[in-house]
């Protein structure tokens, strides 16, 4: 019999606040993130928008001394991972610390201290790199903080599949429970990559929207008006618990996890195959490991990237996957941006947060539904009080990489 896994903390932080409450505030009411770039100078560049985390200052979490050795998003990923093991009332003890991992994830790492360092060699020559170049840098290193952070001693993992980076990270942590290597897995994502490189990469392909004098409006998911992604940054990070370890100690329950779904394209570096064939496998893989049927969820909160050719595709791939019946869908990237391999933590806190409460958040600027979706319902622009029992994320990367997570009604 596999072990059953529940989710009992939520650390979020986006455009949309510092915080889970306010982050799920603002989602209820339809806000949106996004606004002119303020880190850098992007007058010059084609896309001068973004879902920045405005305000945050890492001195809150972290030593002074010690925030020139982290990345941008290890700052993050270590305020979102002590939300969600504060929410979690999770003590890591000696003797449990063993029993207790971490997995977080992130598509690109330090941006911010890569392009940093780059300049200081060009200028000033070798001597002028950081020692900290390197562990400021890497993946795996917001991984290894939040570890160091808690004493958490079990499984130490990062992922860096794109898009579904956190997907990927929190799906692998429910396996990684199951199969008894842990008890407690501290999973999601996190990302920084607001940069000069970073937007001028996604611009260069063509891949962001130009929309510029209407930030807040930008990002619109499945809207026919829609003109490309807008980057977003931030982290969202659980706390997974094996339930009778959970049950032993106490813990509030906030939902369960009970299906996770992987699968690969093998098509094209950046589009989703024909149909988005990959996804809608990826959505059935989920469903076949939680032996449910597609009628019996309530909810998608989709990967939904306001990108002409992907909102069309995943829309199809969630018709074929789930049938004509009016299922709710919608995607919170119109409000809180695209944070690339954060995402998948990000909508996962999400999507718990709607089952917790019966709240589904809108897909907002959806004034104009693509012709190619219609009769599909994407939530638009309110949000929405239902009784839903089982509600999946989905996730998609760069590459074909594709997750899907599964989650159900905590009512025990």
């Amino acid at each position: 019999m596999r072990r059953r896994v529940v989710i009992t903390g939520i650390g979020l932080i986006c455009g949309l606040g510092h915080t889970t409450p306010e982050v799920w505030q603002n989602l209820q009411k339809g806000k949106s993130g996004v606004g002119r770039i303020t880190q850098f100078d992007a007058s010059q560049f084609a896309c001068q928008i973004a879902a920045e985390v405005r305000g945050f200052d890492p001195l809150q979490f972290i030593e002074k001394k010690e925030v020139k050795k982290m990345g941008r998003f290890i700052h993050l990923a270590l305020a979102a991972a002590e939300e969600a093991v504060k929410m979690s009332g999770l003590e890591v003890t000696p003797e449990n610390g063993e029993r207790v991992g971490v997995h977080i994830g992130s598509g690109i790492g330090g941006f911010d201290v890569i392009e940093r360092e780059h300049n200081n060699l060009i200028g000033g020559g070798p001597r002028k790199i950081s020692p900290f170049f390197i562990p400021a840098a890497i993946v795996n290193l917001a991984a290894g903080h939040v570890s160091m952070r808690f004493g958490a001693k079990g499984p130490n993992e990062a992922t860096a599949t794109a898009c579904t980076t956190s997907a990927h990270s929190i799906g692998d942590s429910y396996r990684i429970i199951q199969h008894c290597d842990a008890d407690v897995m501290i999973a999601g994502g996190s990302e920084a990559a607001i940069t000069p490189m970073g937007v001028g990469g996604f611009a260069a392909m063509r891949a962001l929207s130009t929309r510029n004098d209407e930030p807040e409006k930008a990002s619109r998911p499945w809207d026919a008006a829609r003109d490309g992604f807008v980057m977003g940054e931030g982290a969202g990070i659980l706390v997974l618990e094996e339930l009778e370890f959970a049950k032993s100690r106490g813990a509030a329950i906030l939902a369960e996890i009970v299906g996770y779904g992987m699968s690969g394209d093998a098509y094209h570096i950046t589009q989703p195959a024909p149909e988005h064939e990959g996804g809608l496998r990826v959505m059935r893989n989920a469903l076949r490991d939680a032996q449910l049927d597609a009628r019996e969820v309530g909810y998608v909160n989709a990967h939904g990237t306001s990108t002409p050719i992907g909102d069309t595709l995943e829309a199809h791939a969630i018709r074929n996957c789930f049938g004509d019946r009016q299922l709710p869908v919608s995607s919170t990237k119109s409000m809180t941006g695209h944070l690339l391999g954060g995402a998948g933590g990000l909508e996962a806190g999400i999507t718990v947060l709607a089952l917790r409460d019966q709240i589904l958040p809108p897909t907002i600027n959806l004034d104009n539904q693509d012709p190619g979706t219609a009769g599909m319902d994407f939530v638009p622009n309110v949000a929405r009080r239902v009784s839903v029992n089982y509600a999946m994320s989905n996730s998609f990367g760069f590459g074909g990489t594709n997750g899907a997570l599964l989650f159900k009604r905590w009512t025990e």
